[in-house]
Parts: C-alpha cells; structure tokens; sequence
C-alpha cells in the first residue's frame, strides 16, 4: 500500500473477536494496545491515525478491557505495537511515536519470518 496521508481504516478489538477478525483481514495491521490513564496512549490514538504510515488500518485494544489478548501478546508497557500481514504475525515494533521510525520498524519487522498470531 502507498502512504496516504492518513489511515482511514480504524477497529476495536476484544478478547472476544480479535483472532477471527486479524485473521480474516488482508493487508498489513498495525495493533496498537493502549490504555485510558497513559499518556503516552492517548498521544498515539491521537497521532497515529494522521501519519501516513504503510498500513491498511490501526487495531487498538484497550488494555484494560482485554486482559487476555494482553497476556498472549507479552505486554509489558504502553503503548504496545504489534504487525500483523494476511493474518501472520510479525511481532513487537520498537520505535518512537514517529513516522520515519515506526516505517523503519515496520519495514524491518515485515522482512523477517511471519509466525502463527500469538
């Protein structure tokens, strides 16, 4: 996909529909975990949907709401990204809350070996 100027295509995921949901979309996905007391978390709902990053859409997960996709994914600090393309996993992204870092990310992250979502 080429970057846009902003993602336009935005989802809630539960504990309950995420995996049937990841696994069904097609395209790249950026899951992001936040919650509603981190102010790092409300600046990347804030930012994120505005960059034009190479993503089909951002799938946040409220952290507290969803304790198990927070357990099977090894959160430890948010906000918490996480690739997924066709339904694969590509793991964790460290990167700044910034565009050309998180395409840095996302580019290494989509060149290494896609796993079975977690």
């Amino acid at each position: 996909m080429a970057a846009e100027d902003s993602i336009r295509a935005q989802l809630e995921l539960t504990d309950f529909d995420a995996d049937h949901r990841l696994l069904d979309l097609s395209g790249v996905s950026l899951v992001v975990f936040t919650s509603i007391g981190c102010a790092s978390c409300r600046r990347a709902r804030r930012e994120l949907p505005g960059m034009a990053l190479p993503v089909e859409r951002l799938c946040w997960v409220d952290a507290g709401d969803n304790g198990g996709l927070v357990e099977r994914y090894g959160v430890f600090h948010l906000p918490a990204l996480f690739v997924i393309r066709d339904g694969q996993f590509f793991g964790a992204l460290q990167a700044r809350l910034e565009r050309a870092s998180l395409v840095s990310a996302l580019d290494a992250a989509l060149a290494g070996p896609a796993e079975e979502l977690p």
